[in-house]
């Protein structure tokens, strides 16, 4: 799939000399959602202020759809639609006014259809008239979000979206998400909830110390990096492992009475055969088996902790 942001190189180091961005290479393919993942500090909320146009990187190349974020930065920045982190609303203005502001903004024509239907889709159409400071925060962070929609972006990054926000506001959030991925937009989040990244996201990219680790299509990353692990309930506890498995993967917990093999997606059918086979040599009964697979936070926790590299 062709790229609607291409980046190249990119660098940033604050006058503090800290580096935010060290070298970053990435594209991200059109119509797709990109969940990014880091711990703080990692540099995500950096890179998207760089593509956005709100911090000047040190080195490095921007496009978006082909344009270039600084030489042609209006014809870029029209593209994106953008939901920062912190509250950044005009208290003032009702919702409609600052809906109405925020797509002229951006240079396009009135349009009170399209812009009912992004209120709509955020529960907002009843708040349209009410000034923002009398609003909720989680109704304050939907107005954030049917801003960034108002001049109806074909990239739209949420850089933590859902922090501190309610259930509610999460699930159409969500919804909403799917629609417009499904209506070809391209989507970009940072997100520390795991959870909604395995869920939403196409890809994943991982990001340590201002470095992009890996980049990869969510199901292919679990099934490389992600381990399995078969449980094995005995019918008589071991006081430890026998000599004949002691090449295997193996530990022992519950008192002896449960033998736990680790495996990764390649060793499966081949490792749990031959599990199963020297058990049985070795004379030892079990009752049940288990098997379970690593989340995508389990991967994420071993990457950024630098337990586990990517290959």
């Amino acid at each position: 799939m062709d790229p609607i942001i291409q980046i190249s190189g990119l660098s940033k180091t604050y006058e503090s000399g800290f580096q935010a961005l060290k070298q970053l290479d990435l594209s991200i393919r059109r119509g797709e959602i990109l969940a990014l993942l880091g711990p703080n500090g990692a540099g995500k909320t950096t890179l998207i202020s760089i593509i956005c146009g709100l911090v000047n990187a040190s080195s490095g190349q921007v496009l978006v759809d082909g344009h270039d974020t600084v030489r042609d930065y209006r014809a870029a920045r029209q593209l994106i639609g953008l939901v920062p982190q912190e509250l950044t609303n005009n208290m003032f203005d009702t919702v409609w006014a600052t809906l109405k502001l925020s797509r002229g903004l951006f240079g396009k024509r009135p349009d009170a259809v399209h812009l009912e239907r992004v209120l709509r889709d955020l529960s907002l159409w009843d708040k349209r008239d009410e000034r923002i400071m009398h609003l909720s925060g989680g109704m304050k962070r939907r107005v954030l979000i049917a801003k960034a929609l108002a001049h109806e972006p074909d990239v739209l990054f949420l850089d933590e979206p859902t922090a501190g926000v309610d259930v509610e506001l999460r699930r159409d959030m969500w919804a909403l998400v799917r629609r417009l991925r499904d209506q070809g937009v391209t989507i970009i989040l940072t997100t520390h909830y795991i959870e909604e990244a395995e869920e939403m996201a196409d890809r994943i990219g991982v990001i340590r110390q201002g470095e992009l680790m890996l980049v990869e299509d969510k199901q292919v990353l679990m099934q490389r990096l992600g381990s399995k692990q078969l449980s094995v309930h005995l019918q008589q506890p071991l006081r430890e492992i026998p000599t004949a498995l002691a090449d295997l993967p193996l530990s022992l917990t519950d008192a002896g009475y449960q033998l736990v093999y680790t495996y990764d997606a390649h060793a499966e059918r081949s490792g749990i055969a031959t599990l199963l086979r020297l058990l049985g040599d070795a004379g030892i009964e079990y009752k049940d088996l288990h098997s379970s697979q690593s989340s995508l936070e389990d991967i994420f926790v071993e990457l950024v902790h630098g337990e586990q590299e990517p290959t």
